[in-house]
């Protein structure tokens, strides 16, 4: 597996732009043979050791530590909430549920996301489906919080910023998943029936006969990652470029009407 670009280096830190369908490592969560990790330590070294992780199907910043000290001074900020994580989602706004409870459905009244909201909700690995997280709504499940900033709304889309205080596993797709907002193209906790589709924006279409979606995998992307350097304790900040396909479909969600993407009724 040849090493993705690389965003940051020294003689501390290395950061890569993961792109998306690359494990980071082997584990419970993301079992598979071919791994990221494997193939840094094959080409660094054994002493090269990611300090988060970041899931298989999304892409952007994955910083690893080069030394033990740099390991140990960054794991500390990751555990003590000081690590500034930036994600981009486009999520697809699925119809309430009438007989959903009451916080289960974040809108706001043209009935897409509010401009800014935050998610506490618990999260715990769900013991009746491996790889999946189960949300807690009332006691129960690890603490978790992210906050969210809608950056622009197209109908039944939206361009969302989310900004995770805590670190749980797939804790921005299952918090949105939880309002009634999961990720696009989220196998786990999305809505497959919803894809983004230039037909459903452009009057007219003129195209293949098989569409393929705009954004053919799960769109969230860590965007940056601003932690304290281990050595010179300096806030340093890495920006991993969005990826061309979300340009791509912004650039057309933009471009055309959106009269047509309203909620789609109520599965």
């Amino acid at each position: 597996m040849p090493l993705p670009p690389i965003l940051y280096e020294d003689d501390a830190l290395i950061a890569f732009d993961k792109p998306s369908g690359v494990a980071v490592s082997s584990d419970r969560i993301d079992r598979a043979p071919g791994n990221l990790m494997s193939a840094v330590r094959a080409v660094l070294g054994p002493e090269v050791a990611n300090v988060h992780r970041l899931d298989a199907a999304a892409s952007g910043v994955l910083l690893c530590a080069k030394t033990k000290p740099a390991l140990d001074m960054l794991s500390g900020q990751f555990q003590s909430k000081r690590v500034e994580k930036v994600y981009l989602a486009m999520v697809a706004i699925l119809p309430p549920v009438a007989d959903a409870p009451e916080d289960a459905w974040v809108r706001d009244p043209a009935g897409s996301l509010p401009a800014e909201f935050t998610v506490e909700l618990g999260l715990d690995e769900d013991e009746h489906q491996r790889g999946r997280m189960r949300v807690f709504r009332k006691r129960g499940g690890m603490a978790s919080e992210t906050a969210f900033r809608r950056l622009e709304a197209f109908g039944r889309f939206a361009w969302v910023e989310c900004r995770p205080a805590t670190g749980r596993v797939h804790q921005v797709r299952a918090h949105l998943a939880a309002v009634g907002a999961p990720v696009l193209y989220d196998a786990v906790y999305g809505d497959p029936s919803a894809p983004l589709l230039l037909s459903d924006l452009k009057r007219n279409y003129k195209g293949r006969e098989e569409e393929r979606p705009l954004i053919g995998r799960l769109a969230l992307h860590a965007s940056e990652l601003g932690v304290l350097h281990p050595d010179t304790r300096a806030p340093l900040r890495i920006a991993a470029p969005l990826p061309r396909e979300f340009e791509i479909a912004l650039k057309y969600l933009r471009r055309f009407p959106a009269e047509g993407l309203r909620p789609r009724s109520s599965r």
